[in-house]
């Protein structure tokens, strides 16, 4: 064969290999996902300043490897206490980086107090898996940001009207932990992990 016919024969080679090439994430077939909550959970929503903690979620596979370029959707209710996203809607749909993290930044909460629930979903390669952070739109005169976790608890008390205080604690235990602003969940404590099917909320394992 002429060198001329071999040159040619190895750029077409190189071509369909470059054509073929997966990124190092997509060429390990992810087996089961499972969502963990990293902030936002607990948080307290002021809706005098129309400001919130923004919900970070990390897509794992079942080996707690981290997997980028997963879908992932945030969903608001769709009525009571509330909010919507920068875009308008009470649904926003994005992706992972390629640290397996997904935010939704710049949720505006309504004008009605009172405890909400952000669902999301995460999908990848066939596999899915879903969760919900837990927040309370309060009527604060000024910023929640370094609320004690004793203030918190009562705010909470008093817009549930009763609620039992167990399930207080648990429902704030995640904004105690952290000073970030918007009296969020901390990223700075232990992240709540929940699996795919019915949503528990536990420590990882």
């Amino acid at each position: 064969m002429r060198p001329g016919a071999w040159h040619s024969m190895l750029l077409t080679l190189l071509l369909l290999l470059n054509l073929v090439r997966s990124p190092a994430w997509a060429q390990q077939p992810v087996t089961g996902l499972r969502i963990v909550v990293v902030e936002g959970e607990g948080a307290i929503n002021n809706i005098k300043q129309r400001v919130n903690r923004s919900p970070v979620v990390r897509v794992e596979d079942v080996n707690g490897r981290t997997v980028a370029g997963a879908a992932v959707v945030f969903s608001l209710p769709g009525q009571g206490p509330s909010g919507t996203f920068p875009n308008g809607s009470r649904t926003l749909t994005t992706n992972t980086d390629a640290q397996g993290q997904a935010s939704a930044v710049g949720i505006r909460p309504n004008n009605l107090s009172g405890q909400l629930q952000i669902r999301v979903t995460a999908s990848f390669q066939g596999q899915a898996a879903s969760a919900v952070i837990t927040q309370t739109n309060a009527e604060l005169a000024g910023s929640s940001k370094g609320l004690s976790g004793t203030a918190k608890v009562l705010i909470v008390l008093a817009i549930a009207g009763g609620a039992a205080a167990g399930g207080v604690v648990a429902a704030t235990r995640g904004g105690s932990s952290s000073g970030g602003g918007g009296g969020g969940g901390g990223g700075g404590g232990t992240p709540t992990v929940i699996t795919p099917g019915t949503p528990s909320v536990g420590g990882p394992r």
